[in-house]
């Protein structure tokens, strides 16, 4: 049974001006929240396949692209394309990391990339935010070759609370336009968009505080996988095979 996800009641165009308004913060915030920040991209690796040299891989939403910094630092030769949304993050993007490859696009709902493209994507915290979930998922599966892998994450619905709390505590550079969805509700976007998924995982129980009690948390989110506790991590990890 297909799960009927309504529009999101804001824009792409709408997502992109937040973005523009704090890219130029963007990398400050997240740096004071280091580790949780990066570990999207450490958890990003531990669920990536094998990647041999000269694989194309599309890193949206892209950000300051320092996931595909992680990326070809692990699998020297690859080609990772960075689609961004906001313009003012591909600036800031350009200055860390001048050498990268960057292509702006419009619109979640149809990307400028020809069929079956890419041999695996990387989309971390941008599905909250498109204004058509449903168009964007669609069109990552038409620009992956067949069995190609997506990893993706995304914050589920119990993280609305505990984000306007940090958010009213310590600001930050904010979400802008979201919905955070349970994490049943993305497996079944997923399977009606034509993807397999291959694993789910809660991660990232404790978000701040020192980097101990942030491992802590780590070590109980893996270890009660199968529980109610699963749900309660920031960031969930899926990895969907495309078929």
């Amino acid at each position: 049974m297909k799960y009927k996800l309504p529009k999101n009641k804001w824009t792409d165009k709408q997502v992109e001006e937040h973005w523009d308004k704090v890219a130029h913060k963007y990398v400050k915030e997240n740096n004071k929240v280091k580790y949780a920040h990066d570990q999207r991209f450490r958890k990003m690796l531990e669920l990536f396949p094998p990647l041999p040299s000269g694989a194309k891989i599309l890193n949206i939403t892209s950000r300051d692209a320092e996931a595909s910094i992680f990326l070809q630092r692990t699998y020297p030769g690859i080609r990772v394309i960075n689609a961004e949304i906001s313009q003012g993050l591909m600036n800031e993007a350009f200055r860390l990391w001048p050498d990268i490859e960057q292509i702006k696009i419009s619109t979640y709902s149809s990307l400028p990339f020809v069929d079956e493209e890419f041999d695996a994507i990387v989309s971390l915290e941008t599905l909250e935010h498109v204004a058509e979930p449903v168009a964007f998922l669609k069109e990552l599966h038409r620009v992956i070759r067949p069995s190609g892998i997506l990893i993706l994450s995304c914050p589920p619905a119990t993280s609305e609370f505990p984000y306007r709390i940090f958010t009213f505590l310590f600001g930050g550079h904010g979400e802008g336009p979201h919905r955070f969805l349970p994490s049943k509700k993305v497996k079944m976007l997923l399977k009606d968009t034509g993807w397999q998924v291959l694993h789910h995982e809660g991660t990232l129980l404790i978000p701040a505080g020192p980097v101990f009690l942030q491992k802590l948390g780590d070590f109980l989110i893996r270890k009660f996988q199968h529980s109610i506790i699963r749900e309660l991590g920031i960031r969930q990890f899926y990895v969907g095979k495309r078929i």
